[in-house]
């Protein structure tokens, strides 16, 4: 934990001294510290982003969640610690607004801190390995900021690749195929996340030239995974922009006809947000990968706010559930939301993925409700294409034993 650059945003004096010597006591040896937005995010400007800021939840409901969006958008910080207790009703609100804004929230420490329980948060932070997934925590050098002509030459050199997270069968843990995720490996050696780059690369009108390039790497893995006759399937992030594009269907049935791949084992991933004011244009390309006889996910479900009304307009034929909701098992609310969709879903014939799976308890949870695809930490991180191969081929099945199968 002595890795983790931490922010202390609290506006009471003592209150705030009293926790900064907490975290320095537990081992906490880089720690900022601030009384207002203001001056949080001046500091953070100057000295260097940070992988954690603390604050409590009056903080967060006056200039907290100003400051958090903008150091957000500046790349300077990850995720937040609440210092404070919250209602059960207020606790899914807090995660979503901080979502929303990209950030995601460790959980609750109560007032006075007790340095175990901080332990554990943090731990489980570093554990993640989202720790390490940026340059978070570092002083912000302008130069290794990926700018266009960065990008470009990327493209040039082939560095943007597909990396992939696993999704399997609850019940039986057998991989059913895999989430292709982004990355972009550069030359310098540093991989990045599309976080980085990702808003530039749609600014250039480049993404449909690195999402090819990434779909076709995926295809080629798909062929080499199903050589030993087991399905495999991948499902492929899309943006809405790219549906707009009128020849973008054709553009994927001749990359399935080049490769031989079958439609109908390939799933592509539309956000919920981004269809809140999708096109007639955006509707038809959906319509038209459905009549291919590719699937389509509404990705992080939940999140929006005109779900059941676009699941209905739309031609889903799966939902994916906010990792969210199953984090907050434990909390009625959530469980119900989760019944509901599982429920929801069967009636319309949609298949349901859960994502953000973390641990067995949760596990069992989702088995309990009938719950069938899922992925998340607990099963497999996101991982390189011969990683996958690696893992896929000699993967450790004994926590599926002792998840599908408890003592007692």
């Amino acid at each position: 934990m002595n890795t983790l650059r931490l922010l202390m945003f609290e506006r009471h004096d003592l209150q705030r001294a009293v926790a900064v010597n907490t975290l320095l006591d537990m081992g906490c040896i880089d720690v900022l510290q601030a009384s207002c937005g203001e001056a949080a995010l001046s500091l953070l400007h100057l000295h260097g982003g940070v992988d954690i800021v603390l604050c409590d939840l009056q903080t967060l409901a006056t200039d907290g969640l100003c400051f958090l969006s903008q150091a957000r958008e500046a790349g300077l910080v990850n995720a937040v610690i609440i210092c404070s207790s919250i209602p059960d009703e207020l606790v899914y609100t807090v995660e979503q607004i901080l979502r929303l804004q990209g950030l995601e929230w460790l959980g609750n420490a109560v007032r006075p801190l007790v340095a175990e329980e901080l332990v554990l948060l943090l731990q489980a932070y570093c554990a993640s390995g989202r720790a390490s997934q940026t340059g978070i925590g570092q002083p912000c050098d302008s130069g290794s900021e990926p700018d266009d002509e960065d990008i470009l030459e990327g493209i040039d050199r082939q560095e943007f690749c597909a990396w992939f997270q696993p999704k399997f069968h609850l019940g039986s843990g057998l991989i059913q195929g895999a989430e292709v995720l982004l990355r972009w490996q550069r030359a310098q050696g540093d991989m990045l996340s599309p976080a980085a780059f990702l808003p530039a690369v749609v600014q250039l009108g480049l993404l449909d030239k690195v999402f090819f390039r990434v779909f076709e790497q995926g295809l080629r893995l798909q062929k080499f995974m199903q050589a030993g006759g087991n399905g495999f399937n991948l499902a492929f992030n899309l943006d809405t922009t790219q549906l707009e594009c009128p020849r973008f269907v054709d553009r994927i049935r001749q990359v399935l006809n080049k490769h031989d791949a079958a439609p109908a084992s390939l799933t592509f991933e539309l956000t919920e947000t981004g269809l809140l004011l999708a096109p007639g244009r955006c509707m038809a390309s959906m319509f038209g990968l459905r009549m291919l006889g590719c699937n389509l996910s509404m990705d992080d479900f939940g999140v929006g706010y005109s779900s059941l009304e676009r699941l209905c307009q739309l031609p889903f034929n799966e939902v994916k559930l906010d990792g969210g909701f199953i984090r907050d098992f434990k909390r009625n609310r959530s469980v119900a939301v989760i019944r509901s969709v599982l429920h929801f879903a069967r009636s319309l014939d949609m298949q349901v993925v859960v994502e953000g799976i973390e641990t067995v308890a949760q596990l069992r949870c989702l088995q309990g409700m009938g719950c069938q695809l899922g992925q998340g930490y607990l099963y497999a991180r996101p991982m390189s294409e011969a990683e996958l191969m690696t893992w896929t081929f000699s993967g450790d099945p004994s926590i599926w034993r002792a998840a599908l199968h408890p003592a007692g």
